[in-house]
């Protein structure tokens, strides 16, 4: 089964970390990943640019609606993503707890729902 290992951090924390703590996080990042496409969990992963690079659409009453930054004003905002696959939600949340940034921010486990087409 897929999950989506969503990373959710403070932006503003993370972004004022000094250099060598920041590149110690990442270092352990690339290690975690490595580690994931080693025994086969991996199936996608990326780090985000900053909430400033944001655009949110909206379609109101047929008519597209742009905004700049996110949806809604978060302590902690959306960084980054791993796609898994796991046996189950037991071992998504395993490796889950084993993202670097959980120490610091949280991770959101969610399934991902197949999509099944209409046969016909």
């Amino acid at each position: 089964m897929k999950y989506l290992l969503m990373i959710y951090e403070n932006e503003k924390a993370f972004e004022s970390l000094p250099e060598a703590e920041l590149q110690r996080v990442m270092g352990e990042h690339a290690t975690f990943t490595e580690a994931l496409q080693k025994n086969g969990n991996f199936i996608a992963g990326e780090e985000l640019e900053p909430t400033a690079a944001a655009t949110t659409v909206r379609i109101r009453d047929g008519k597209r609606l742009t905004t700049d930054g996110p949806f809604a004003e978060t302590r902690e905002q959306l960084g980054g993503f791993y796609l898994v696959e796991a046996r189950d939600l037991d071992e998504a949340i395993g490796i889950a707890s084993r993202i670097p940034t959980a120490r610091s921010g949280c991770i959101e486990v969610r399934p991902v729902r197949e999509f099944s087409p209409p046969q016909g």
